[in-house]
């Protein structure tokens, strides 16, 4: 399984071979992503990027979305959320 998280596109460069890269920020972390994939990507774009290329762009709407999503803290775990429904929020006897 992937986990892919949206970056922003910060600056376009010449990669090796003349490859058109960028450096793309994570939160408080860049990093230099090979832009084959998506050649027409420009600088302020949001970008989903495997293993070193960017593979898809991103409205800036949806990329915002999911990054507060990922942001946010969890309140239950799925298998939490899943014994509450099973229950029907019941607790446990004994359970605080």
């Amino acid at each position: 399984m992937c986990l892919a998280l949206p970056g922003r596109i910060e600056a376009r460069m010449d990669g090796p071979n003349g490859l058109p890269f960028a450096r793309v920020r994570f939160g408080a972390i860049t990093q230099d992503v090979c832009l084959s994939f998506v050649p027409d990507a420009a600088v302020g774009d949001y970008v989903i990027v495997h293993v070193g290329f960017a593979i898809q762009r991103l409205d800036t709407v949806e990329a915002e979305r999911t990054l507060a999503l990922a942001a946010a803290p969890a309140t239950k775990s799925p298998s939490e959320d899943a014994n509450s429904r099973a229950t029907g929020g019941a607790k446990p006897e004994g359970a605080s």
